[in-house]
């Protein structure tokens, strides 16, 4: 069983960048009426690929949740960014040797996205309420960029301790 936690830059560090407005700004831009919090999220899209905007309306999902496939994106990032100040589940996990450790699961706070290094092992995308709009940043390219791996037993996420 795993537990939920909350999403920090610490915890989540081995599997990619939080984005969000924790802090001073880096900048005051537009006439000093905003802050600009620079450059929160390393990109990377392979010798072949291209940076691309999608976006995404997923169906929300309940825990506890029944985790029994997880992914992987060998030749890009990809950054979740909600459009809604709802929170969303982040599911992520280890490489062991090509294939994905235990999970660990985060609960994202109002305002905060998400990037996943290239080659993480992650969840779906899995908002938990209505509507579950994002826009995504990731590779685009002639090449398959996806890897998905199905635990033989599948793993039940639940809320917080």
């Amino acid at each position: 069983m795993v537990h939920t936690r909350p999403l920090t830059v610490a915890a989540f560090a081995p599997f990619g960048d939080v984005l969000d407005t924790s802090g001073q700004p880096d900048r005051i831009i537009n006439q000093g009426l905003c802050g600009r919090y620079h450059d929160r999220a390393r990109l990377e899209f392979g010798p072949d690929g291209r940076a691309g905007v999608s976006l995404f309306d997923a169906q929300p999902r309940k825990l506890p949740l029944v985790l029994d496939m997880v992914e992987r994106h060998p030749d890009g990032s990809q950054t979740f960014i909600p459009m809604t100040q709802h929170p969303f589940l982040v599911i992520v996990t280890l490489d062991m040797n090509g294939v994905p450790g235990s999970p660990l699961a985060f609960v994202t706070a109002p305002g905060q996205a998400i990037n996943f290094h290239r080659g993480t092992w992650h969840g779906v995308l899995t908002p938990l309420f209505a509507p579950g709009l994002f826009a995504v940043v990731d590779r685009i390219g002639d090449t398959r960029n996806l890897q998905e791996y199905r635990f033989e037993t599948p793993w039940m996420i639940t809320g917080p301790i």
